[in-house]
């Protein structure tokens, strides 16, 4: 039997939203942003990227409390080229400024084909799938990066110098579900070590070095030391990558200076890189739509290897599990509730509920 703390709770996706939203309006976010924030958070829950959903928020709030990050600002979008827009997040959720990239970049594209936007001086904006899908929604494809926190060696090296910044982009279909990548350069996101942490668990030993450059199952001990690249010299080249257009190009930090969420010494000063594409540029839509779907069919229809029941497309197994937590609610362990409660109490605003 499991330990009560480590019993799963289902909460209701909606009413888990209007939690979030009243704690991030307690600690002085704006309606506006806390509807875009809330959302981005319930949408990673949905997909089961559980460690970059509404568990986020306790860190969040922290840094809000310790006023490295800003509540109340409200980034600043200068047009550059009519194609190329910047923001300067001013230090607010980088969700809120995200968000706003995206939007101007969506907008540009409908009117020019392309469009690309650079956001300096932002913050952690969870998980990237939630920005291809702000461009899906709209019709248009999407490239989204950003870069983050040291975390990661370069190939070659033990020390944190590279943050695991995920790479993500995505493009519509017609009538198959659309292409969604979002993915770390490490073997496995530095999220997931938080939660298995935060939930007493385990990891493989071959997602970490600790402290003194060993494998490790331990959560605690690799978050003392490295993350692993994925594929060797071309996970840490992917994490070179992701700060040479989201720091670099930014005037963000860059080179291993962003500040670590969990640091309470200064602003985490990250950068973002957006791009959105028209996809009937060169065809008319309904023959891109077609030719994403055909592609979808090929690889999921492909010969499969031993053992293998079912091919996935990039982004599907998320977006299944979003299907299934709409109907079934999202799982919480008790100790997770009572974390998310805790900032409940502190601003006076409901706690949720479980049976």
């Amino acid at each position: 039997m499991s330990e009560p703390s480590q019993q799963i709770h289902h909460i209701n996706p909606s009413d888990l939203e209007t939690f979030v939203h009243n704690i991030l309006v307690g600690n002085g976010v704006s309606k506006e942003h806390a509807t875009t924030i809330s959302n981005c958070l319930v949408q990673a829950d949905l997909r089961g990227v559980d460690t970059h959903g509404s568990n986020r928020i306790p860190s969040y709030m922290k840094r809000v409390r310790q006023k490295v990050l800003d509540p109340s600002a409200t980034p600043e979008l200068t047009q550059i080229t009519p194609v190329v827009a910047s923001v300067d997040g001013k230090n607010a959720f980088g969700f809120v400024s995200a968000h706003l990239g995206m939007e101007r970049a969506i907008g540009m594209a409908q009117d020019f084909g392309i469009g690309m936007v650079s956001i300096k001086h932002s913050n952690h904006f969870g998980m990237s799938a939630w920005l291809v899908q702000q461009a899906i929604d709209a019709g248009m494809m999407s490239l989204v990066f950003t870069n983050s926190s040291p975390a990661l060696p370069v190939w070659g090296g033990r020390s944190k110098l590279m943050g695991v910044s995920p790479i993500a982009c995505g493009a519509p279909a017609g009538t198959e579900r659309p292409f969604i990548l979002d993915m770390a350069p490490s073997i496995a996101a530095r999220g997931k070590i938080y939660k298995a942490l935060r939930r007493g668990e385990k990891i493989p030993t071959d997602w970490a070095l600790d402290g003194e450059g060993n494998l490790t199952d331990d959560p605690a001990r690799a978050l003392e030391g490295v993350m692993l690249p994925m594929g060797g010299p071309k996970g840490s080249a992917l994490s070179i990558m992701m700060d040479v257009f989201s720091g670099v190009l930014s005037g963000s930090a860059f080179a291993g200076h962003v500040t670590n969420p969990y640091d309470p010494s200064k602003p985490a000063d990250v950068g973002h890189f957006l791009i959105a594409i028209k996809p009937d540029l060169f065809m008319s839509l309904e023959d891109f739509k077609s030719r994403m779907d055909y592609l979808y069919q090929r690889v999921v229809g492909s010969e499969k290897m031993g053992g293998v029941e079912r091919i996935y497309y990039p982004g599907e197994i998320e977006q299944i599990t979003r299907d299934k937590r709409l109907v079934e609610g999202i799982p919480f362990t008790r100790a997770e509730i009572e974390a998310l409660n805790e900032e409940a109490e502190v601003v006076g605003v409901e706690r949720l509920r479980v049976e």
